[in-house]
């Protein structure tokens, strides 16, 4: 099953500042014109599902209108409920391997990973297959890192460069296959 990342982040490596705010994102997101969107509709339109964490949930559920037309899985052990939650969002509880084959058995084998904690979590556990990430140019100088910590055994994590574009307004996407991760993609 396959499972991707689309996201950005600044120059120094933060997808956020420490509090969680996103406006460098924002900021940044004026400068582009419209029709032009970094190709997010593309990579979209190869989506089955979207699977977040609880902290980018509550981030993205202050978005109005909601973004999402597709199943949404937020990874949460703490939370038993999502109250008032947009229609295809639901709760999961389980470890990135029993998300990926629950969302397979939905008929939802393409999966968008989003969120820094979460996306960390499918590196370590061998089950995030490409990531498109965009840098912005700014530095923050401290905030919400994208890459935390290796899985267990793991030195380093290699990956195959497949594309990287840029554009006037100072964007660079750079896209990379994920290629010595372990596949431990059992339930």
């Amino acid at each position: 099953m396959p499972c991707y990342a689309y996201i950005a982040t600044s120059l120094d490596g933060f997808i956020a500042r420490p509090d969680g705010r996103l406006d460098w994102l924002d900021a940044a997101q004026a400068r582009i014109t419209p029709p032009e969107d970094c190709g997010y509709a593309d990579f979209m339109q190869g989506i089955d599902a979207l699977v977040m964490g609880r902290n980018t949930y509550e981030k993205v559920r202050g978005f109005t209108p909601w973004p999402y037309d597709k199943p949404v899985y937020v990874l949460s052990r703490s939370l038993k409920e999502l109250p008032d939650a947009p229609a295809g969002v639901q709760l999961f509880s389980g470890t990135p391997a029993e998300l990926v084959a629950h969302a397979a058995a939905q008929s939802q084998p393409r999966l968008y990973v989003d969120g820094g904690l979460t996306l960390q979590s499918f590196i370590a556990a061998g089950l995030l297959d490409e990531i498109t990430l965009t840098r912005i140019p700014v530095l923050l100088g401290e905030g919400l890192p994208l890459f935390g910590p290796l899985g267990t055994g793991q030195t380093a994590v290699q990956l195959r460069h497949l594309a990287t574009r840029s554009w006037d307004f100072g964007l660079v996407q750079s896209h990379y296959a994920l290629e010595n991760v372990p596949k431990n993609k059992k339930a």
